[in-house]
């Protein structure tokens, strides 16, 4: 049994769910774990007919509580540094996948666990969910993107209080911060976050990935040069198929059928 499972939603063309799938250890993310994540991500990565990406967890209390700190106990110096490579791997590739990604979060989502979670594009968390980043109490600092994706969602001060605290918040102070995109009930998250997946898988597969290319691509970059990487991705995607379908549905007032060339 692997560590991590790619389920793939024939109900919903377009739709593939990504599970963390070590529930037995709440998901902690062991060398292998993230190297099958790096896996899973290169193969949804290269399929065209994926459009939305939802991550989701099988452990019952947990979405994932970082990395396996037992295992870590148990390599040396030269060992962490080998395993750093495939842990930098698996939050970079995550983050750069060209599709939308929504998690789907509850129960513990904890220090690389959440990290996970920052690396999508959208984060959808029930009222189970508990988050942080407590790697400063242990020794290290966030290492898969915290301090960065942290401080662009939350602003420099609201970051560096839950970093240098390595406190702990529910979803419902998460969702006031800015942390926290959709609050879902108790239960529902995996549920909500698959049915906000559909909806993205509904439109344009060449709009979407180009408008993220554009959002992701243009956010740190100065204004006129970010509105030069906005203008090359309308290009990329006015003169595609998908916007004469697009077009053609509308005025025909059908549902499109799209291309996604």
């Amino acid at each position: 049994m692997g560590s991590v499972t790619i389920n793939r939603h024939d109900d919903v063309p377009g739709v593939t769910e990504l599970v963390l799938d070590r529930p037995e250890a709440h998901n902690a993310i062991s060398t292998e774990l993230a190297r099958q994540l790096v896996a899973a991500t290169a193969e949804l990565a290269a399929d065209p007919s994926v459009r939305a990406v939802v991550l989701t967890s099988s452990a019952p209390k947990a979405f994932c509580v970082g990395a396996d700190l037992k295992e870590r106990n148990s390599i040396d110096d030269d060992g962490l540094r080998a395993q750093r490579l495939v842990f930098r791997a698996m939050f970079t590739d995550l983050l750069a996948l060209p599709v939308p990604v929504v998690a789907g979060v509850h129960g513990y989502a904890l220090g690389g666990g959440l990290e996970l979670a920052l690396c999508c594009d959208l984060i959808v968390a029930d009222e189970s969910a508990v988050l942080g980043l407590p790697e400063v109490s242990v020794g290290v600092i966030p290492g898969g993107g915290g301090t960065q994706l942290l401080t662009r969602r939350l602003g420099w001060s609201r970051a560096a209080d839950l970093v240098f605290t390595a406190r702990r918040i529910d979803a419902a102070e998460g969702h006031r911060l800015g942390l926290v995109d959709r609050l879902a009930a108790a239960g529902a998250a995996r549920v909500d976050a698959l049915a906000l997946a559909t909806v993205i898988a509904g439109h344009s597969p060449v709009g979407v990935r180009n408008a993220k290319r554009a959002m992701r691509q243009g956010f740190d970059a100065p204004l006129a040069a970010a509105l030069d990487i906005e203008d090359a991705a309308w290009r990329a995607t006015a003169f595609s198929r998908d916007r004469k379908e697009g077009v053609a549905a509308f005025n025909e007032k059908r549902r499109p059928d799209w291309p996604g060339e």
